[in-house]
């Protein structure tokens, strides 16, 4: 049995009509036809109902689409992958990346991304705002926390780790807090988020159950970008994930606070609309996402 002619079946009955399978085909309607009684011949079966107004598929006909269609939806996704794998990508790539982690994390892959692929350029948006992919014309993003958008495809990357943290010079001045409610009496940089329209909660664990805490302090931001150098200036504590806060951990710019009550973990991902699936600009970023993931983490 030749797929190709089964191809050419399945298109009849998609469009109802000879003539416009033959259109769509580039064959003639009667080479179509020719090919079609061939085929039902080979097979001992009548496939087609044949009027003077449409045709459409007998039992046959339907048993043989329900058991063929998903090998040739299958061939041809093979096909169009392997020609996408021969193509150079080019054109422009539309990112949008939370400001902090796109600034430290994902700006040092987006050069090794470009140098591979010369005609490629990268449009990055840094942003905290959650963009509509679809309506604002983005290929992808990378977000942190809950994927409550159920149109997108989300490719998990790595659980994010939150740390509260702040400089030995504020701590010198105003004291370690020991408790949950002692956050009441410290100077809590915080985001404002003008998107939810209010502060964002600080999240710690307490007997296993994860605890949101309401703080406050002097000095509120719309991004988590300026919250690290902030405290770094010793202004206030702050709760920022634990690659912003690394290297200042590292060599003792900043010290951790309120370790026993750590624990807050949020999910990574690049999201992306199922039509972009198969875009070969998207594939080599994510491809070098999985790639580089442990050397842009480490």
């Amino acid at each position: 049995m030749d797929l190709n002619t089964v191809a050419l079946l399945l298109k009849v009955a998609e469009l109802r009509s000879f003539t416009a399978a033959a259109a769509s085909t580039g064959l003639t309607q009667s080479g179509l036809s020719r090919a079609i009684r061939r085929l039902e011949e080979q097979l001992g079966v009548k496939l087609l109902h044949r009027n003077t107004r449409s045709v459409s598929l007998s039992a046959d006909g339907l048993l043989l689409r329900e058991r063929c269609a998903p090998l040739l939806a299958g061939f041809e996704e093979a096909e169009q992958l392997l020609l996408d794998r021969r193509c150079q990508p080019s054109g422009t790539l539309r990112l949008s990346l939370p400001s902090a982690f796109g600034r430290i994390v994902i700006l040092p892959l987006l050069g090794e991304l470009t140098q591979r692929h010369p005609q490629l350029v990268v449009d990055a948006t840094m942003t905290d705002r959650l963009v509509d992919l679809a309506e604002e014309g983005f290929d992808a993003a990378v977000r942190i926390g809950p994927l409550s958008d159920v149109r997108l495809v989300a490719r998990p990357l790595a659980p994010m780790h939150w740390v509260t943290v702040a400089s030995p010079a504020y701590l010198a001045r105003h004291g370690m807090p020991q408790t949950l409610e002692d956050l009441a009496r410290h100077n809590c940089l915080v985001v404002h988020n003008p998107y939810l329209g209010r502060r964002v909660d600080w999240q710690f664990v307490l007997d296993g159950k994860r605890v949101d805490v309401q703080v406050s302090g002097q000095l509120l931001f719309d991004v988590g970008d300026p919250l690290i150098d902030a405290a770094l200036q010793g202004f206030g504590i702050v709760q920022v994930m634990d690659f912003v806060a690394r290297q200042a951990l590292a060599d003792g710019r900043l010290v951790p606070v309120l370790e026993p009550f750590s624990g807050r973990w949020r999910e990574l991902a690049l999201v992306y609309p199922p039509s972009r699936q198969h875009s070969p600009r998207l594939k080599v970023f994510s491809d070098l996402l999985q790639e580089c993931w442990p050397r842009a983490w480490s």
